[in-house]
């Protein structure tokens, strides 16, 4: 069985654990808790192939943005999340696909989706449909609208990113050579 890294970006408070967590252990986290980093491990059957993903919540918060490099080279797959309750959560996940095609160095097959949470609370929208259309038409990827606390499209998020990982990257990576320790007398 294949395994997947996955990370998980976005800006503080837009529901990047919210989604993690009703991903791989099916419950909603309903308080808030800055995380700083958490690792989550699934297996999940997709088109009828079992693999497994990791995923890795990272911090939204400022003060660990500068981790986001490290995430980013160790990850084959990216969901970018911003809230569909603050607008400005939008231009961090900008920046962040921005950051992940410089780091993979300039490589735009990377498999990335975007997710706008907080679908359920429809008074508080502040993120139009047309502006989501318009950015997942110019960024070519796609976009889910989601909500943790309804499961509303969470499954579809991972399930889209893992078929377009399997899809990347069709083969196991190369593992790394031992090296020999032993010494040879002559």
């Amino acid at each position: 069985m294949r395994t997947y890294k996955t990370v998980v970006l976005g800006a503080g408070g837009v529901g990047k654990s919210a989604l993690t967590v009703r991903f791989v252990r099916d419950v909603f986290v309903e308080n808030y808790d800055p995380t700083i980093e958490e690792e989550y491990r699934r297996t999940v059957t997709v088109d009828g192939q079992l693999s497994s993903l990791e995923v890795l919540d990272t911090a939204g918060a400022e003060q660990f943005t500068s981790l986001n490099e490290v995430y980013i080279k160790s990850g084959l797959g990216f969901v970018l999340v911003f809230s569909l309750t603050q607008e400005v959560t939008l231009k961090e996940v900008d920046n962040l696909r921005k950051q992940i095609y410089r780091i993979k160095g300039g490589d735009t097959s990377i498999p990335i989706v975007i997710v706008g949470t907080k679908l359920d609370l429809v008074n508080e929208r502040e993120v139009p449909r047309s502006t989501i259309q318009s950015l997942s038409n110019s960024w070519d990827l796609p976009f889910y609208e989601t909500s943790a606390k309804r499961n509303w499209h969470v499954g579809d998020v991972f399930e889209d990113l893992l078929r377009q990982m399997r899809a990347r990257y069709p083969s196991e990576p190369p593992s790394p050579r031992k090296k020999n320790k032993s010494c040879t007398l002559m």
